[in-house]
């Protein structure tokens, strides 16, 4: 599976701006053929301009319009990073991920909201985990503050995911907890991590980190970027995680009854 992971550099409360520069990058990802493009979260809006609510996409329509048509236009797999997405007067922070033809096969909304910023104040979490399946794989989905959360992960790992894709808006000054965090949970989890984050500045007049990766189940990091607006390419040779997990049975060594809360 060849991966195309779109690092953009996202204009603050520009959804327009930002639909073009996603077009642009999206045509010269596919000159080298990838099989899945990822985005980063909140890319239409950046992170994020305020009230959301007033810029936030109704239903997700204008977004979902915009990735199918990529989809089928290149014929490609797209995770489509997040988006500010407004049902009735909730502000979601939503996924949508389309197969080649277009067709969308599932939707995530963020389910831990990263509280030292207020996004819980200004976003609804999510309440499910998704799994989703790609060209034959199965693939889970996490957005940036759900990497701190190891039971996440586990729980999509548990269900036999392949790939976990990570968008993210991360800073630059916690730019080693974000290294740290994907490549643990590519290890632990013995998953492949493909984690696209933002470039640029957020609304917070912070630098964003960049330093998007693709890693192996073994910690391995096949391609990392730079702090700047980048295309990141990468071949995930899947056969690798069973020989993996044949090497070390994290998995079959497990001790479940030893992880459950200690009676009072």
């Amino acid at each position: 599976m060849k991966v195309a992971v779109l690092q953009m550099q996202v204009t603050l409360g520009a959804p327009e701006r930002n639909t073009a520069a996603l077009y642009r990058l999206a045509a010269q990802a596919m000159k080298a053929r990838p099989d899945v493009l990822l985005l980063p979260e909140l890319w239409r809006l950046g992170f994020y301009p305020k009230p959301v609510l007033s810029y936030a996409d109704a239903d997700g329509q204008e977004t979902r319009q915009a990735l199918a048509a990529i989809a089928q236009k290149y014929q490609v797999n797209v995770v489509g990073g997040t988006v500010a997405n407004a049902i009735g007067d909730k502000v979601f922070n939503t996924s949508y991920i389309f197969d080649r033809n277009g067709r969308m096969l599932a939707t995530y909304h963020k389910t831990h909201l990263f509280s030292p910023s207020g996004e819980h104040e200004d976003f609804t979490a999510g309440d499910n985990l998704v799994t989703f399946t790609l060209d034959g794989v199965k693939c889970g989905i996490l957005v940036c503050y759900d990497i701190r959360f190891p039971e996440a992960a586990r729980k999509l790992a548990l269900e036999d995911t392949q790939v976990l894709f990570l968008p993210a808006a991360w800073p630059l000054k916690r730019l080693i907890h974000w290294q740290t965090l994907i490549r643990a949970r590519a290890i632990e989890n013995q998953v492949f991590v493909v984690a696209c984050n933002e470039a640029g500045i957020d609304g917070s007049e912070e630098q964003l980190a960049g330093h998007s990766a693709i890693i192996d189940p073994w910690g391995e990091i096949l391609a990392e970027a730079g702090e700047d607006e980048e295309i990141l390419q990468g071949n995930l040779r899947l056969p690798i995680q069973a020989q993996i997990k044949e090497t070390m049975d994290i998995f079959g060594d497990r001790r479940p009854e030893l992880y459950k809360k200690t009676p009072n």
